[in-house]
């Protein structure tokens, strides 16, 4: 028996026991610190919080998440994808190790490729990012990173934040989970605005994945609709 939680989207669901949590798995790509994937971790060890990581996924074996992980002896999948012929096979590589721990819930945190059809279709509205910036602002191809808040800061708004959304087949485009502000302040760098962010990102990322595994989620088109918290909803 399965022991993820599927969220009801979609028309997806699947009942769950007091003793069921949704397995995550979380992806990174690059070489960042790993904060979101500790924050993630972090959340998963809150008393009665319904979700646990059951791997990580990494394509950089020195990706700061990857060293996190054996601390908290996480299960790690280093794939590298210059060993595959297309991003539709590197893919199908991640769906076949995913099956392996059972994954109800997909977890980008660093994770700079787009999916392919082959994930997607795999995990329809199972497949979470965080964008550090207010989608659908200051979102698509190549903003990532200081990029980000270079251009938010450029362009004079007032306010910034973080995005949780789940995944389709385009960047930074999918129907949005949770957003959170902060403000941008007339001396702000790109360094001290991503440290504000950051904060945000690291409380809306556990807080999206609790709701999923609560099975509060429920998508409407662009729209994901947060359903109330019911006694039914936590076991």
């Amino acid at each position: 028996m399965l022991r993820s939680v599927v969220a009801k989207v979609l028309g997806h669901s699947q009942s769950a026991s007091t003793s069921t949590v949704t397995s995550l798995a979380v992806f990174v790509s690059g070489h960042g610190r790993g904060s979101n994937f500790q924050a993630i971790v972090d959340g998963c060890a809150r008393e009665n919080f319904p979700a646990q990581v059951a791997v990580l996924v990494s394509l950089n074996p020195e990706a700061g998440a990857v060293e996190r992980a054996h601390k908290h002896n996480i299960p790690v999948e280093i794939i590298d994808p210059k060993s595959f012929a297309s991003p539709e096979e590197l893919d199908a590589e991640i769906v076949r190790r995913l099956r392996q721990f059972e994954v109800g819930l997909v977890c980008n945190a660093g994770y700079l490729r787009l999916l392919t059809p082959v994930l997607i279709r795999e995990y329809p509205n199972r497949i979470m990012n965080i964008h550090p910036a207010l989608l659908p602002a200051f979102g698509g191809m190549g903003m990532y990173g200081r990029r980000v808040h270079e251009a938010v800061i450029a362009s004079g708004t007032k306010v910034s934040g973080a995005t949780v959304h789940f995944v389709d087949g385009e960047y930074d485009h999918g129907p949005i989970i949770l957003q959170k502000t902060v403000p941008v302040e007339d001396d702000d760098t790109p360094e001290t605005l991503a440290a504000r962010v950051l904060t945000v990102e690291h409380e809306i990322y556990p807080q999206s994945i609790e709701l999923f595994a609560q099975d509060r989620l429920r998508v409407e088109g662009r729209r994901v609709i947060i359903l109330p918290h019911t006694k039914e909803a936590t076991t």
